[in-house]
């Protein structure tokens, strides 16, 4: 009797197995049915609930980060913080010379002058606003886009390149293309650092840098575009804008999207080298995180 209970216990095992895996596969069916038509290169890579829960599309693929790296240097920061180097309430004197024009910056629009802001309140700025001056200045606070990639390397994180700062991705085109990821690496970062955050962040920082990602204002139309009302997603986006032949390099969004019944999936979305507008772009995303949703939200049920 023994022996006949553990066979059928391993075959349940092994049936609950194929079951999830034949499903997983529908969700990605579905997914490459939404990119299908979409004159674009999309880059998908979702890890759910469930170890067996990972898929990927272009998923090694090298595609620019854009805003999605300032995610990259609050980490790094905050790891700095833990260390004692900085603190959160540390005041930074901004003149108004490092307020650069013609750029994304709500901070510079409430402070045209310049200011004395606390770290925190640059972060809070820099993540949830996507405030491109504020990445420059913290950016040059820690020591400039190698230490942010020493960091990352030192702790075994591989497939991105993060060598400018917000002002030189907005010189020439070309530029922008230096700091990438895959949708693999990017959504293996979020994972580490939300589920085994103990190994890089305090619980201070852990905390605060979820509290930051949760209050993201950028891209509302994207991976939160079609969730339910009231559903929280932490996420940060990243945008390029448009060449001359109208071409978008980068329109992303990576997060964790919290189900109803307190499980989460990690989901990173990469739309690049897209002759799509920037409506398609962002349903391209919305849809994606819809049918993970659906699929994953049925699952718990």
């Amino acid at each position: 009797m023994v022996r006949l209970h553990r066979i059928t216990t391993i075959l349940l095992l092994i049936f609950a197995f194929q079951t999830s895996a034949q499903t997983t596969a529908l969700l990605l069916q579905n997914i490459e049915q939404i990119i299908a038509s979409e004159n674009a290169v999309v880059g998908v890579s979702i890890i759910g609930p469930k170890a067996q829960d990972t898929l990927s599309i272009n998923g090694g693929s090298h595609l620019p980060m854009q805003s999605v790296f300032k995610f990259h240097i609050a980490l790094a920061l905050l790891s700095e913080v833990d260390k004692g180097r900085f603190s959160l309430d540390q005041k930074i004197n901004i003149n108004k010379a490092d307020l650069l024009p013609g750029t994304h910056s709500p901070m510079r629009d409430k402070y045209p002058d310049g200011a004395s802001l606390s770290i925190s309140e640059i972060l809070k700025y820099t993540v949830s606003s996507s405030d491109n001056n504020g990445c420059d200045i913290l950016l040059r606070l820690i020591g400039g886009p190698q230490t942010v990639e020493d960091y990352f390397a030192k702790n075994n994180f591989k497939d991105f390149s993060i060598k400018i700062n917000e002002e030189t991705m907005h010189g020439e085109w070309e530029q922008q293309f230096r700091n990438w990821t895959t949708p693999i690496a990017a959504s293996g970062l979020l994972s580490a650092f939300y589920d085994k955050h103990q190994t890089f962040l305090s619980t201070k920082s852990y905390s605060f840098i979820w509290k930051l990602m949760k209050e993201t204002t950028t891209g509302p139309g994207r991976l939160k575009g079609q969730l339910p009302e009231g559903t929280i997603v932490a996420h940060k986006t990243g945008s390029s804008g448009s060449s001359k032949e109208g071409i978008t390099a980068a329109l992303n969004d990576i997060g964790i999207v919290f189900l109803p019944k307190g499980q989460h999936f990690v989901i990173s979305v990469f739309v690049s080298n897209s002759k799509e507008d920037e409506k398609t772009n962002e349903k391209i995303i919305a849809d994606i995180a819809k049918s993970a949703w659906d699929f994953f939200t049925a699952r718990e049920e």
